[in-house]
């Protein structure tokens, strides 16, 4: 009799540890999503450009930063729509990283060098208004 008693109470005491470690990694998992949502930032900003080709050099260019989750360059409106998480990036290094691969932002006149290389159909007006 006392070794059913002994194994109901160790079955038991293993059941309640399962239950205590699985509301542990529950918990952490939702502190977890909870910074992740607190941290990223929606930004718009214009960018010069004319062309798909253009478009995909921008977006590539924010994506290569650090943090940066999406972006999406509109051609129509010469803008840019990027989501970052602000604790790995800030908006200056993405507008210096589109600026590197030769396209002009709002704080920051693009690399003449880098627009040199630009194909013909990219290389824009820069007195172009942007950000429409």
């Amino acid at each position: 009799m006392n070794k059913v008693i002994l194994s109901v109470a160790i079955i038991m005491a293993i059941g309640l540890t399962s239950c205590k470690n699985e509301i542990k990694k529950e918990a952490e998992t939702s502190t977890t999503e909870m910074s992740k949502e607190i941290a990223m930032t929606d930004l718009s900003f214009g960018v010069r450009g004319n062309c798909g080709m253009c478009k995909n050099t921008i977006e590539k260019a924010a994506h290569s930063v650090v943090g940066v989750t999406a972006a999406n360059w509109d051609k129509d409106k010469k803008k840019i729509d990027v989501s970052f998480d602000d604790t790995k990036t800030d908006a200056m290094t993405i507008h210096k990283a589109i600026a590197a691969s030769g396209y002009d932002t709002e704080k920051v006149a693009g690399s003449e060098e880098a627009y040199d290389g630009l194909p013909g159909c990219c290389q824009y007006d820069h007195e172009m208004m942007m950000n429409q």
